[in-house]
């Protein structure tokens, strides 16, 4: 584990050194904030750091190892309601602890004052992309063309946006956006890829998931917006 978090530190320092520098750039020749300000931004950064650091490695060292895991016991199962019912509930379960989704779901019950709060957000969030995961994960099953599929997918979405209350399509795209995060996306990828079938095209296939996923959110808060305007 060790010899992990170091692997894991320059990757995590790249991440956040660019945030880092471009404030203190902006610290010493135009904002000069006081120094409690700045020195509460550099703790706070180094507790970011840190945490990144410790999601990073929990990744790769236990969340990554067992979607393959799962993935490939699904694929030898071969039951295809077993499947979609696992993929939904990844998906799901990811979703509502990814960090990216509660941030943007936290910011919203504030902004609404509570008219939509953040747990049923989020978990509109997440079954939106449970679902389209599960729904694109049938496609790798079945085989049929994802041209098609994809046509229908964003069509839905395309026809959503037009009749949805305008108020809802940014929040619904902002939410698309923010899903296959630091957390979902390993997850789904690695769940997708090792179920693949053997005659097909696991890169393909396993983005596709990501696209997919992406769509969900969009798709469900638009539909959201749709059936409560």
């Amino acid at each position: 584990m060790i010899t992990l978090l170091r692997l894991k530190l320059p990757e995590t320092l790249r991440a956040v050194a660019p945030l880092i520098g471009v404030v203190c750039v902006l610290q010493f020749t135009v904002v000069g904030a006081s120094p409690a300000v700045f020195l509460q931004f550099l703790a706070g950064s180094t507790l970011v750091t840190l945490g990144l650091l410790l999601l990073f490695t929990g990744v790769d060292l236990g969340i990554l190892p067992m979607g393959r895991f799962i993935g490939s016991k699904l694929a030898e199962r071969r039951s295809l309601a077993l499947m979609l019912g696992v993929a939904f509930a990844l998906g799901l379960a990811t979703t509502a602890a990814e960090p990216d989704v509660l941030v943007l779901a936290g910011q919203v019950e504030a902004v609404s004052q509570g008219a939509l709060t953040s747990q049923r957000l989020v978990y509109v969030i997440a079954a939106g992309v449970g679902l389209f995961v599960a729904v694109a994960l049938l496609r790798v099953v079945r085989g049929f063309s994802m041209a098609w599929q994809l046509t229908v997918v964003y069509g839905l979405m395309i026809v959503l946006s037009l009749v949805a209350p305008s108020e809802m399509v940014p929040l619904a795209y902002d939410a698309g956006s923010v899903t296959t995060g630091v957390l979902t996306s390993p997850v789904v990828l690695a769940l997708g890829v090792s179920a693949v079938l053997a005659e097909r095209s696991a890169v393909e296939d396993g983005f596709e998931l990501l696209g997919l996923a992406s769509v969900g959110p969009i798709v469900a808060i638009l539909l959201l917006g749709w059936l409560e305007r």
